[in-house]
């Protein structure tokens, strides 16, 4: 087969694709970009505040990334479901998720009312001068109380908006997401700045807008399903029946627990990484901070692209078409790691400027820049990692992609980052370059493993 047939698509193959992927490009473009707004906001308070709110974030990125595992396991279902037009399978697995989402927001509310000071303190370490360990504790402590109230919505929009677009509606999630940060981008100037006459709150008045946000969001996607439950009707009885079949329960547990405990592990191995990096100084906690803020706005190409991979190869799985599958997928994992390689040229030539909008010391700045470049570098090969994932997801492989994921973390990239924070006197710079390079051999393992057609399952 000629590379062009095999690899590049026809106008109505990226058609599809984009139909798809655009809207949730825009969704978490939205999110993204506000966040770096508010993270500028806070940025141009002070360092402590920065690195502060940067600790806590970091902390709360592993419950998030635990919902979106606790309900990506039972979603798979969903798409499958919808593609086999089973209206009943869907509501099902939409009360799995919505029962899994609020045992993990209360979950995580008692971890961190309880142990919040502990966990921070475990990224303050003595570095520059100018910056304080007790200040950017006490800005950590007042942020993180505020921000538990917005778990539980969170939990709720996560499972509406995933279900819609499972179910090919991605329209829904992409207004609720706009709503949500105009409020947050609003109310993060008026509350951080006092502007208006509202007092000046710093990282505290971040907080209160971005909970606010997330209700927003939740109450929006809420009336928005009830309004459509004719086409939506998973939304409907959903408290008044609660008992589903155990066979299900079994079905969702089986896979979908894998992903769960794969989603914690993982967001915790990327938290005890920039723990490791965080013993070089506090000034490395706020380079970190300035680098993921606009690294995050750049993957929502490859991200959104993961998310269409499932949504579109889990739909032709469903339906029984093995080989147009297999066929769609590898042109997918062509395109998304392609595009990436313009990106992240995109993201390296704008890493030097991105820093000085920030008020913290040069030094801080001059990480944030290397950093950046390291992972312009690295995009195209995270990419192609993240699309193989999601194949083997769409799948139902939650066992294969459990140990390609958190065991390849905790096996290779952890133990690496300890080691050299811990019995090493490497800098920062070189030591995040190495346990980054460990991006290309998972890329590695996750084409092989995508080659070889494990994932080509009819699950349902």
């Amino acid at each position: 087969m000629r590379f062009r047939e095999k690899f590049i698509g026809d106008k109505k193959f990226y058609a599809m694709v984009l139909a798809v992927a655009v809207p949730i490009m825009l969704q978490n473009g939205l999110t993204n970009v506000v966040s770096l707004l508010d993270n500028m906001m806070v940025g141009r308070v002070g360092t402590d505040q920065m690195s502060g709110v940067s600790i806590v974030n970091q902390l709360i990125f592993i419950v998030n990334l635990s919902m979106f595992g606790g309900m990506a396991g039972p979603g798979i279902f969903t798409a499958q479901y919808f593609g086999k037009k089973d209206e009943k399978g869907v509501q099902d697995i939409f009360r799995i998720k919505f029962m899994i989402g609020l045992v993990l927001a209360a979950a995580g509310i008692a971890i961190f009312w309880l142990f919040g000071e502990p966990l921070i303190g475990m990224f303050l370490h003595e570095g520059d001068a100018s910056l304080s360990i007790e200040a950017t504790m006490g800005y950590a402590k007042g942020y993180l109380r505020i921000m538990l109230i917005g778990l539980v919505p969170f939990a709720v929009s996560q499972c509406v908006s995933s279900t819609l677009r499972e179910c090919s509606q991605t329209v829904a999630p992409l207004i609720a997401s706009m709503a949500a940060v105009v409020v947050d981008l609003v109310f993060n100037y008026i509350l951080i700045f006092g502007k208006l006459g509202a007092p000046a709150l710093g990282v505290e008045g971040a907080a209160i807008a971005t909970v606010m946000s997330r209700f927003v969001e939740c109450f929006f996607l809420i009336g928005w399903t009830w309004k459509k439950k004719v086409q939506y009707g998973f939304i409907t009885g959903l408290l008044a029946k609660t008992r589903i079949e155990g066979l299900l329960w079994r079905q969702s547990i089986v896979k979908g627990l894998p992903l769960l405990i794969n989603e914690f592990l993982w967001s915790l191995g990327v938290t005890m990484q920039v723990q490791c990096y965080s013993t070089r100084g506090l000034e490395v906690v706020a380079g970190l901070n300035i680098c993921n803020t606009l690294n995050n706005v750049f993957n929502i190409a490859f991200l959104a692209m993961g998310n269409a991979v499932a949504i579109i190869v889990g739909q032709m799985l469903g339906a029984g078409r093995m080989e147009e599958a297999k066929e769609t997928d590898t042109k997918l994992l062509f395109f998304s790691s392609a595009m990436c390689v313009g990106i992240g040229a995109a993201m390296a030539l704008f890493a030097p400027f991105f820093p000085q909008f920030y008020n913290t010391t040069s030094v801080v700045r001059q990480i944030a820049t290397s950093f950046l470049w390291v992972m312009a570098f690295i995009m195209p090969f995270h990419s192609l990692t993240n699309a193989s994932y999601f194949t083997l997801r769409a799948g139902g492989c939650t066992g294969v992609t459990f140990v390609f994921d958190s065991v390849f973390m905790w096996c290779v990239v952890v133990p690496l980052a300890f080691v050299l924070s811990r019995f090493t006197t490497l800098a920062v710079v070189p030591m995040y370059m190495l346990v980054q390079s460990m991006e290309l051999l998972k890329c590695c393992i996750g084409v092989f493993l995508v080659k070889k057609g494990v994932w080509l399952r009819n699950l349902v």
